[in-house]
């Protein structure tokens, strides 16, 4: 972690990931600004006025889907993440089981071979 003039914390990974989403929504909206304007263009019987509103209304609506996206993407991986975490103690529980039966089952069968070598 770093520190900043003023003494505070900051975490760089949430930094980064606080300006990459700044970047993406920011995308987002000139992509949707360009698809509005590309869309409103077509519509040459409209004024001037009705053409900024429909690219407003046009450019709001890309924005709102985008987010809309995201949020249902965010709650899978969230979900994905529960589950594979799950599968992940599971196959750790298992492994751990299987290693203790093999280190107890194996430490009294060698020392029963080598009890008559000691002799």
């Amino acid at each position: 972690m770093t520190t900043r003039d003023d003494d505070r914390q900051v975490d760089m990974p949430t930094l980064v990931n606080e300006i990459e989403g700044h970047l993406l929504i920011a995308a987002t909206r000139q992509e949707g600004q360009e698809a509005a304007a590309r869309f409103s263009a077509r519509l040459d019987w409209l004024t001037s006025h009705q053409q900024d509103e429909v690219e407003r209304q046009f450019a709001a609506e890309h924005l709102a889907l985008a987010r809309a996206s995201w949020q249902r993407t965010a709650v899978r991986g969230a979900e994905l993440r529960a589950e594979y975490e799950g599968k992940y103690r599971r196959l750790k529980g298992r492994l751990t089981a299987v290693c203790l039966t093999v280190v107890a089952t194996t430490v009294p069968l060698t020392l029963l071979v080598l009890a008559p070598l000691r002799r």
